[in-house]
C-alpha cells in the first residue's frame, strides 16, 4: 500500500428539503385547511479516527464527498426523509486544516474520535406551520437550507513514542529491524527510506512504537533532499532517538546538522528529550569509541550511548534508556483516578 499523508479533499453537507405548500381535500370534511409538511434534514459530513489504516491513499482516489439531501415536505403533513450523513474515515493521528493548511479544525489523536466538519442544512417549514387564527390557508413554505461547502487538508502525523532522527545512512532502519518485527529496506546507500516505518520493540515487559523516517540532510528545512515533511511524524513522540554515525569522517557536523534542521522546523522538536546515539560501533576500537564520544560531548550532546544496530550490542541499554520517557508520558496522558487525588465521594 502506497504511504500518502497529506492530501485535499472537498465536502460538502446536504441541503434541507423544501417544505410543502398543500391544502386537505377530503370527502364528507367540510373545512380543508393546509397540511404541507416539512422538508428533511440534509446529511452532515463527519470524520473519525478508525483503526487499522496508516496512510490517507484512500483520499488520493477519491477527494470529493457529498453528503445527501433532505427531501421535500408532502401532502398530508409528512415529512421529507432525513439525508444520509457521510462519514470519512481517516488513522489515528490526522490533522484537519482549512483550506490555508494552517488553521486546525481537529486533531484526530484517539481511536473512536469523531468531529463534525459540516452541519447538514435544516429543513425548510411546510405551509402548516404558517396557519394562525388571521391567515387560515397560507400558501407559502420556507425553502430548505443550504449544505456547506469546504475544501480542508488531511495531514497524518503518525502516533509514535519514540521518534528516529540522523542523516541518511545512520543506522535506523537497520536498528528498527534489529528491535521489531518491522523490516524496512536496508542498503548501503543514503536515502534507501523513502517514507515512515513503525514498529513495536519491547524492553523489560514494556512495549512501545518507535517511527523511523527519512533520513535528513543540511538544508532539509528549505527542501533539500526529501526536506523536512516527514519530521511531523516525530512530533508526537515522547522522545527522540538521534543515531549518529560512528563512522562517518564529520561526526560533530552530522550531529549539529540535524540539531540545526530540528530548530529550524520548530513545533518544539528542539525541546524534546532526546538520547543520542554513538552507532555502528562494531567499525570502531575501545580507544576510538571513547574519543568519539568525548567529541560529541564536547558540542552538547548528553549522556551519549553506545550502540551496534548490525552486531546488537548496546541495542538493550538504549531500548532501556527510552523506557522512561516513554512511561512519563503515558503517565501525564493517563486520566487522573479520582479515589487516588481524594475527590471522589460516595
Amino acid at each position: 500500500m502506497k504511504f500518502l499523508d497529506l492530501c485535499k479533499v472537498y465536502i460538502r453537507s446536504g441541503s434541507g428539503g423544501n417544505g410543502c405548500v398543500s391544502f386537505r381535500r377530503e370527502k364528507f370534511i367540510e373545512y380543508g385547511g393546509p397540511d404541507g409538511g416539512d422538508g428533511g434534514r440534509g446529511g452532515s459530513v463527519w470524520a473519525e479516527a478508525v483503526d487499522g489504516l496508516n496512510t490517507l491513499i484512500d483520499f488520493r482516489y477519491q477527494q470529493h464527498w457529498f453528503a445527501q439531501n433532505g427531501q421535500a415536505g408532502k401532502g398530508q403533513n409528512r415529512t421529507g426523509a432525513d439525508g444520509d450523513d457521510i462519514l470519512l474515515r481517516v488513522p489515528v493521528g490526522t490533522e484537519i486544516l482549512e483550506e490555508d493548511e494552517e488553521t486546525v479544525v481537529a486533531d484526530l489523536t484517539e481511536l473512536g474520535q469523531r468531529v463534525q466538519l459540516a452541519k447538514g442544512g435544516n429543513g425548510g417549514w411546510g405551509n402548516l406551520r404558517f396557519k394562525t387564527a388571521t391567515n387560515q390557508a397560507p400558501r407559502n413554505a420556507n425553502p430548505g437550507q443550504d449544505g456547506v461547502e469546504r475544501t480542508l487538508w488531511l495531514r497524518l502525523k503518525l502516533i509514535a513514542d519514540v521518534g528516529l532522527l540522523g542523516l541518511p545512512n545512520a543506522g535506523k532502519s537497520t536498528f528498527l529491524a534489529a528491535t521489531s518485527n518491522a523490516r524496512p529496506k536496508i542498503a548501503d546507500y543514503p536515502f534507501t527510506t523513502l517514507h515512515p516505518n513503525l514498529g513495536v520493540v519491547s524492553v523489560d515487559n514494556t512495549e512501545f512504537v518507535v517511527a523511523d523516517i527519512p533520513g535528513l540532510i543540511e538544508g532539509a528545512h528549505e527542501g533539500r533532499g526529501l526536506g523536512d515533511i516527514f519530521l511531523g511524524h516525530v512530533e508526537r513522540s515522547a522522545v527522540l532517538l538521534h543515531l549518529v554515525d560512528g563512522t562517518s569522517g564529520s561526526l560533530i557536523e552530522d550531529y549539529q546538522t540535524i540539531c540545526n534542521e530540528l530548530d529550524a522546523y520548530g513545533a518544539g522538536l528542539s525541546d524534546k528529550p532526546r538520547v543520542t546515539v554513538l552507532n555502528k560501533i562494531d567499525a570502531l576500537d575501545a580507544e576510538e569509541r571513547e574519543f568519539l564520544k568525548e567529541e560529541l560531548e564536547a558540542v552538547g550532546a548528553e549522556n551519549v550511548m553506545l550502540m551496534s544496530g548490525a552486531s546488537g550490542e548496546g541495542v538493550t541499554e538504549v531500548l532501556r534508556a527510552l523506557r522512561p520517557h516513554v512511561e512519563a508520558r503515558r503517565a501525564a496522558d493517563r486520566p487522573a483516578d479520582p479515589e487516588e487525588d481524594g475527590t471522589w465521594q460516595p
